[in-house]
């Protein structure tokens, strides 16, 4: 999700994803998709939702207390939890010395304090699991349930509403979908399931990413797809655009919307500021362009929409803390439009 993230190798198109999308999407847009039901983990999340990560360490951005995150910003993701070096699967997590030093002293209690605020506050809090630098590995059932069990002492310890999955060295969607049925079935229906998928991960819905997504959708709130560092990839009607263009971001949206995931369950992925990133960054006006191509299938560009989606979740930006370095223009923009 940093700027030093590998994108150069995800320029590369194979046969195999060309003919796994259809090329229907050139036709005029159709009756609206409207969402059908209530996902879950969404009680305390509006229908239209914005996304931001809060950073656990200190790259040069803004740091800050988690409390300091604006009302903008409905779901907030804390990156990230690390791997357990002691148990295979399992994830920790404690404030980072890189926050705590400068903040002149910010404790785990502390944090916990800000959970609970921002909660009163109407917004939600969830632990990222990866990230660029994070190797957790599920990949059996031992380690799928001490993912499990360790995520759950952290959401009693910390007061966390779900978790975000932003795995990036690989998954296993059999393993990953048994310890989060674990969680599910252990704290309710009102646990919140994220997910952070690099952009090429959902190029395909036989990719090991899109298959998770898919196999847990009664109990995934939303995927935050990364439209960013990608390069060039194909959209949902065959053709290829380039990275940074409202095509772009709404023809790669548009493969989850019509290969299975509720429109409520997809967002689109952006960087705050070009710094957030190594490629891809657009001006928000262009984010909330590509909701409103979505959302209406007006302003697409050179791509046409096979249908619209008024239902689309919103959007997630890498991230509030780099968001802070340019006051907070994604919120303000991206934010606003998703509240009108």
């Amino acid at each position: 999700m940093t700027t030093h993230r590998r994108w150069a190798a995800a320029t590369a198109l194979t046969t195999a994803i060309l003919l796994s999308l259809s090329p229907a999407a050139q036709a005029q847009p159709a009756e609206p998709i409207e969402t059908t039901s209530t996902p879950p983990g969404t009680s305390a999340l509006p229908d239209r939702a914005l996304t931001g990560y809060w950073h656990n360490f200190s790259n040069g951005s803004t740091v800050m207390r988690l409390s300091d995150v604006p009302a903008s910003y409905d779901l907030v993701a804390v990156a990230f939890a690390e791997a357990d070096p002691t148990t295979p699967g399992a994830v920790t997590f404690n404030v980072s010395s890189e926050v705590s030093d400068p903040l002149g002293g910010y404790t785990d209690e502390d944090f916990a304090q800000d959970v609970a605020a921002l909660q009163a506050n109407g917004q939600s809090v969830i632990l990222s699991i990866g990230g660029e630098l994070g190797n957790v590995i599920v990949n059996n059932p031992t380690s799928a349930t001490n993912f499990a069990n360790s995520l759950i002492d952290l959401i009693g310890q910390y007061g966390f509403d779900g978790v975000d999955i932003d795995l990036e060295h690989g998954i296993d969607p059999t393993h990953q979908e048994m310890a989060l049925r674990q969680v599910s079935a252990a704290i309710g229906p009102d646990l919140i399931i994220a997910m952070a998928p690099q952009t090429l991960d959902m190029q395909s819905p036989a990719g090991a990413y899109f298959q998770l997504a898919l196999n847990i959708q009664d109990i995934l709130t939303v995927v935050n797809t990364q439209y960013y560092n990608s390069g060039t990839m194909l959209g949902c009607d065959g053709q290829v655009y380039a990275q940074g263009t409202v095509e772009f971001i709404a023809a790669l949206a548009c493969i989850q919307l019509e290969n299975g995931l509720d429109p409520s369950q997809v967002a689109l992925g952006l960087p705050a500021t070009p710094r957030a990133a190594g490629g891809g960054y657009v001006n928000p006006s262009v984010v909330v362009a590509a909701l409103t191509c979505l959302e209406t299938g007006t302003g697409c560009g050179t791509f046409t929409p096979p249908n619209t989606y008024p239902g689309i979740r919103g959007a997630m930006t890498w991230s509030i803390n780099w968001d802070a370095t340019n006051g907070y223009q994604f919120a303000n923009t991206v934010g606003g439009h998703l509240d009108s």
